[in-house]
């Protein structure tokens, strides 16, 4: 059967994450058909380095043209500051959620697969991986965040604040994944409704956020504002075997990692934040690929 939906993937790098970007980037090439386009979005100084990248499926956008003007990069720290709001100073992980929105609602596409650069696919993987009957795959895991989870809590107030919400009590849906896909109509639809209930730029209502989950608001978005049929492609399984640890993945713990890749994952993350040296990575993410059965 023919894919005839579209898709694109959507990564924000920036030069430290070059090795990791070009990675993933080959595997996404490799793994998909060739009307699925990667999307990559960089700082404006680092576009000369990731436009070795180009290419007819690959894209190399700039971030400042999905930022308001008013948005002002400060030298040599990670904030931003908006002019029209100048306090508190945009953090660079608001900044990169921001841009994950802006470029998700740009899209001309049925489906957006949102995937940080320390994420390899694994297997090959199509539109209708993340789609069924028209609907996006859209990732719950329910009764996930309570106490245990505070930071989490904190999102899903963030998230209802923003969408004009009743406060609501743990335990609650958990929608943060490594890779997750987004209908970039719906977010158009998301944004609008940040909009009319802050009555300014959504990007300045959650610019001017301290805590923040873009995977949490869409996630409340479909669930409690849309709610069937938006919702009704949920899985609990996120399609990619992740690597959390802030120490580095070594070898002695390699076969135990590729081992635990479930059926159905389409792709796996070893965390940045781990410092695993990139031949580790390298030879990891090979080894998943490997040793994996494809799956269409």
């Amino acid at each position: 059967m023919v894919d005839v939906a579209r898709m694109v993937v959507i990564t924000p790098s920036f030069a430290p994450d070059f090795e990791l970007c070009a990675d993933l980037h080959r595997s996404v090439l490799d793994l998909s058909p060739e009307s699925v386009h990667h999307h990559i979005v960089v700082p404006r100084r680092d576009l000369a380095l990731f436009r070795r990248l180009a290419g007819p499926r690959t894209h190399i956008r700039c971030e400042a043209d999905f930022l308001p003007r008013s948005f002002l990069k400060t030298p040599v720290t990670n904030f931003t500051i908006n002019l029209r709001r100048p306090l508190p100073p945009i953090r660079g992980w608001i900044l990169q959620q921001i841009l994950k929105l802006a470029v998700a609602a740009d899209a001309d596409a049925d489906v957006v697969v949102l995937v940080d650069s320390d994420i390899e696919f694994i297997r090959p993987f199509t539109p209708a991986s993340f789609l069924r009957h028209g609907v996006v795959r859209f990732y719950r895991k329910p009764d996930e965040v309570d106490h245990r989870l505070p930071r989490h809590v904190i999102w899903h107030g963030a998230a209802r604040e923003l969408l004009g919400l009743p406060a609501s009590m743990p335990p609650l849906p958990d929608y943060v994944s490594s890779l997750l896909a987004w209908d970039p109509a719906l977010v158009r639809r998301l944004l609008e409704r940040v909009e009319g209930v802050g009555g300014r730029g959504w990007a300045d209502a959650i610019g001017a956020q301290l805590h923040f989950s873009e995977w949490t608001l869409y996630g409340v978005y479909v669930d409690e504002v849309l709610g069937p049929p938006a919702n009704s492609n949920s899985s609990d399984r996120s399609l990619c075997h992740a690597y959390w640890n802030d120490a580095p993945l070594d070898e002695s713990a390699v076969a135990d990692f590729v081992s635990g890749v479930r059926q159905g994952d389409v792709a796996s993350m070893i965390s940045a934040k781990s410092r695993t040296p990139l031949a580790v990575r390298r030879s990891t993410f090979a080894a998943m690929r490997a040793a994996q059965p494809s799956q269409h």
